[in-house]
């Protein structure tokens, strides 16, 4: 109902401006909202400056080997950057697409990062598929050290290693496409949520 709501409203805001143009991006958001959305991988891995996948297992990340570990750990200040792909699929007979997407990364009901993805992304109809890579950059010191989240950090580093020690992990990506009505942009109502059990096999791209 909200969604059948605020598209209603923008086809009246739709008469203030480019009518063509503004109906063709609202048909298009409304069909991205369709589409389905899939965790392929994960590359670029960093924590602390150290390259993730090449660490054996994740008793390999030890403070006494890794002097910048130490000092985040002091300072309460650990950097975590990778690159999560995410594939889009259109079942529909439209054209899916958005000129600029804020989105939200979850893991274990805690926010790791939001950011936004300004770029073109249109996805063919009828099962056409594109890649959309979302990056994060978050602190995980918190992560590291609070009861509630060490466990899924822990399994979320280990499978991002592609060790085979790990449970699968829950992360949740939320979108929330954007609109540009004239000199205005206007967001989607809510977020378009991805949730999905990743394993060590599936960041791998296997």
């Amino acid at each position: 109902m909200r969604s059948l709501l605020f598209f209603a409203a923008l086809s009246v805001v739709a008469l203030t401006f480019s009518q063509c143009s503004v109906n063709r991006q609202i048909a298009q958001a409304k069909a991205l909202g369709d589409c389905k959305f899939n965790i392929t991988s994960a590359d670029s891995i960093y924590l602390s400056g150290i390259d993730v996948r090449k660490l054996k297992n994740l008793e390999d990340l030890n403070p006494m080997r890794y002097p910048q570990l130490a000092a985040g750990l002091l300072s309460k200040s650990i950097p975590l950057s990778a690159r999560i792909n995410v594939d889009i699929t259109n079942p529909t007979n439209k054209t899916a697409g958005i000129d600029q997407l804020e989105y939200k990364i979850l893991l274990a009901n805690q926010e790791l990062f939001n950011g936004f993805v300004n770029q073109r992304i249109e996805v063919a109809p009828g099962g056409g598929t594109v890649r959309v890579p979302v990056k994060l950059n978050a602190n995980a010191y918190q992560l590291m050290t609070d009861d509630k989240t060490r466990d899924a950090f822990t399994d979320l580093m280990r499978n991002m290693s592609g060790s085979d020690k790990s449970k699968p992990s829950k992360l949740t990506i939320k979108i929330k496409p954007t609109l540009a009505l004239g000199n205005k942009k206007v967001d989607y109502p809510g977020y378009i949520t991805i949730d999905q059990e990743v394993t060590n096999k599936i960041l791998l791209g296997q």
